[in-house]
């Protein structure tokens, strides 16, 4: 019984036996049109994936911690409309030069600044007509206390709080930025001695959301989302308070003969990236 079909006959409308071997052919010639249409397919399938990888690059990108949110939103656009695998690595922009001139194979740099960027053209690890600058940054005065910042400027006249993060200002800009608002401010030499100092913003950030300091100045794009924070209270700190902080991108020699990398640069410059960017409070000029 294993071995055979049960099919109706037109003309008894009794069911019969049918052989598995002649199920094999009936089978076979009733699909083979299909068969091959599917083969077909199958083969212009494989050929394009084939095609379409071939022209794909996978490109090394090191990103300022400052950026890590806009970046993991960013990626997989490009990745969807261009084909290429982009993998993205976050912290200070001081860490990675360092990494790159020990021969990191990097192929795009985002700095947190603008000087790293014009030193990796100079010293030979950047292509010069590649720089630009792909954000303006904030800065904020933070507290992951929701309650806590409710008049910025009179909390740092006053000092009422335990510990303050920076970020220190030789190392990261948004440090810079903090010791420059405080000296405009006139109020460095009271909330000094109440410093936690980063060496990055990420760490600096870190401190502050895990309650090490209860206030802090971080990066506005760490804490704030389409036009609200996103936890805690802050300042956002008038920018003629500060030095404009500049962020630019710069091409790096390793990924100079690669298309997604140049592609990659461009795509930041486009429409679609200032909106993920002006979503998270940066500036474009």
């Amino acid at each position: 019984m294993n071995n055979v079909l049960f099919s109706r006959n037109r003309r008894t409308r009794r069911l019969v036996f049918v052989p598995e071997a002649a199920r094999e052919q009936i089978f076979f010639q009733g699909n083979k049109k299909m068969t091959n249409r599917f083969v077909k397919a199958a083969v212009a399938a494989v050929f394009c994936a084939a095609a379409a990888a071939s022209f794909a690059d996978e490109i090394h990108v090191a990103v300022a911690a400052n950026f890590t949110a806009p970046a993991k939103e960013l990626a997989p656009v490009f990745e969807a409309k261009t084909g290429h695998k982009v993998i993205l690595s976050f912290g200070s922009t001081g860490m990675f030069y360092g990494q790159i001139k020990n021969g990191a194979t990097y192929d795009v740099l985002l700095a947190a600044d603008a000087k790293t960027p014009k030193k990796a053209v100079t010293e030979g690890y950047g292509v010069a007509s590649s720089v630009f600058t792909y954000a303006v940054g904030k800065l904020v005065f933070w507290s992951s206390d929701a309650g806590k910042i409710k008049d910025g400027a009179k909390l740092l006249e006053t000092a009422d709080f335990n510990k303050c993060a920076v970020a220190h200002p030789k190392l990261a800009p948004y440090g810079l930025a903090a010791y420059e608002t405080l000296n405009h401010m006139k109020v460095f030499e009271k909330v000094q001695p109440k410093f936690v100092e980063g060496d990055n913003i990420g760490k600096t950030f870190q401190f502050v959301k895990t309650g090490n300091a209860d206030v802090g100045f971080v990066a506005l794009s760490q804490v704030y989302k389409n036009g609200k924070m996103t936890s805690g209270s802050g300042w956002v700190i008038p920018a003629d308070y500060y030095g404009k902080i500049r962020q630019d991108a710069v091409l790096l020699k390793n990924g100079k003969s690669l298309k997604a990398a140049a592609e990659f640069l461009q795509f930041l410059k486009g429409g679609e990236a200032a909106k993920v960017k002006t979503a998270y409070g940066y500036g474009t000029n």
